[in-house]
């Protein structure tokens, strides 16, 4: 029986047998259909990506006023759409290691200040112009200028020269760092013609897809680039399509029906329920994922740190995991770091739901009346239940939690960042450097707490230099217990992942870095026969 099965699996991969045909065959051998789509699935890895077709994604995280600027990326869509017409220097797998992409090899000085790149040969831009080195370097060039708004200036804002040496591009740092790879993955440093100064909106890169239609907020479409440089790896659909679908219910509602492939961000709630859903599959996948409350420590009434710290105890970790994420995460500390970082102190005390502790500084910081906190169903899966338990939980230390429900359309570009307290979600960054340095230095573009102190700078950029991980783990331990009794982010939980696929996916590899396989499932997914 096993032979035949197994014989069967691969005619449908082959396209010769349909699957329907296969199940109906299983059943009748007794066998069930979780385990007969298992061996499609591995009759289809062995096989390797089948080519052709329309892959789709309904994905909440756009709205209309997402742009094609790598520099510009705040939300799920945008990067997602990135991921398939834009590459960076390197990347991070699945497992947290270093992979070439633009830059086929990279070597350090022994101080960890000059770093040097061999820019791939035979890469080609969508616009037809072969990509060089020069390239490259206008790309961090125009991230790096003081008066860039790129997410990414945090990381590149320690350059102290960039320029092409023959096939290479040569980074000179002011300060050592030893993740400088982990930089120059950051899905912002998209290289684009001439850096993108011509149009940083052209959408034009090296990827897998070239865009051929864009409209923020409602519908993105890529068609496989013909001259792509590594065919056999990624962009095996012929297009790729993402359906911009806010709200929880249409998305799914979209996938059982067909019209997508795959959708993010399920809500822990159903996910019980759509496990049990013919030809669904859900993806959970542990990762550096956090969601927050965010308040501006330069603005009343959130200035006074008694008034933050009120807030921070007024919040009951555990059933916020247990009834926002169903369990599908673990608790947070108000810092955005966990164990699953290498230089992580496990030391430090975890802070716990206190009412009385929350009542007495609230009472210490003067304040008087409701705090009114924003939020919206695209903030994260359940942001807006998680309010209303918020406001549960402070009401039981005097504190008048007022929820505002913004809509979801121009929460990114109105709300967060803008308003003193409101909430949103981060993916997390491969190191400790980087999840700092994009939301907590002072001249971050995306510093949404306002939280601006020297001494706390001083902390990152020492940490940066530092060669010694002893040491340097210290540095971090002291940088996160001042941002967790300081600053403005309240982290009540980290989440896992949750996404979800037809069986007609294949080619899904968990990957903690982020939503739908770091967001590379439709550059590296294929539609089964």
């Amino acid at each position: 029986m096993s032979n035949e099965l197994e014989f069967l699996s691969r005619e449908v991969v082959r396209g010769r047998l349909s699957r329907r045909d296969f199940l109906g065959r299983a059943a009748a051998l007794g066998v069930t259909a979780a385990f007969a789509n298992t061996l499609i699935g591995g009759a289809a890895r062995a096989a390797g990506p089948v080519k052709g077709g329309v892959l789709k994604a309904g994905m909440v995280g756009g709205e209309s006023t997402n742009s094609l600027d790598p520099g510009s990326w705040a939300s799920q869509v945008p990067y997602t759409l990135g991921r398939c017409w834009g590459e960076q220097l390197l990347e991070v797998s699945p497992t947290g290691q270093i992979e070439p992409r633009i830059a086929e090899e990279y070597d350090a000085s022994a101080d960890a200040k000059t770093w040097t790149f061999k820019i791939r040969k035979g890469v080609t831009f969508h616009n037809g112009k072969e990509l060089t080195p020069a390239d490259v370097v206008a790309t961090l060039e125009r991230h790096a200028d003081e008066n860039s708004k790129s997410a990414a200036l945090p990381f590149v804002s320690g350059f102290e020269s960039v320029k092409v040496d023959g096939g290479n591009v040569v980074i000179v740092l002011k300060e050592a760092n030893a993740d400088l790879p982990y930089v120059v993955g950051d899905y912002h440093l998209m290289i684009q013609p001439n850096g993108g100064k011509d149009d940083p909106t052209a959408g034009i890169g090296t990827g897998p897809y070239k865009v051929v239609a864009n409209e923020p907020g409602v519908r993105h479409v890529g068609e496989r680039f013909k001259d792509y440089w590594a065919p056999e790896a990624r962009g095996h659909a012929d297009q790729i399509e993402i359906v911009v679908i806010n709200d929880s219910t249409a998305r799914m509602s979209a996938l059982q029906g067909g019209q997508v492939h795959m959708i993010n961000r399920i809500e822990p709630k159903i996910i019980e329920m759509l496990k049990r859903v013919p030809g669904v599959q859900i993806r959970n996948v542990p990762g550096k994922g956090h969601y927050v409350f965010i308040a501006h420590c330069n603005t009343a009434p959130f200035d006074n740190n008694d008034l933050r710290l009120a807030l921070k105890y007024a919040v009951d970790r555990e059933e916020m995991v247990q009834k926002i994420l169903g369990g599908y995460g673990s608790v947070g500390n108000d810092m955005p770091v966990t164990a699953a970082y290498a230089l992580f102190s496990d030391d430090i005390e975890q802070r716990k739901y206190d009412p009385d502790k929350a009542k007495f500084h609230f009472k210490k910081s003067g304040h008087d009346g409701p705090v009114l906190l924003r939020t919206s169903d695209v903030a994260f899966p359940g942001a807006v239940d998680a309010a209303q338990l918020y406001q549960q939980q402070a009401a039981k230390a005097g504190i008048n939690i007022e929820v505002k429900r913004e809509p979801g359309d121009g929460y990114w570009s109105e709300v967060w960042n803008k308003q003193p307290f409101s909430m949103s979600y981060w993916t997390g960054r491969p190191t400790q450097d980087q999840v700092y340095s994009i939301a907590y230095l002072s001249k971050a573009e995306w510093n949404d707490t306002r939280f601006f102190r020297e001494d706390f700078d001083k902390l990152i950029f020492t940490a940066r230099a530092e060669l010694d991980q002893t040491k340097r783990k210290e540095i971090y331990r002291q940088a996160g217990v001042m941002l967790r009794d300081e600053g403005g982010v309240i982290i009540p939980m980290f989440n896992n992942y949750v996404d979800a696929t037809s069986e007609k996916v294949g080619g899904w590899v968990d990957d903690p870095n982020g939503e739908l396989m770091g967001s590379h499932a439709l550059t590296k997914c294929w539609l089964e026969a």
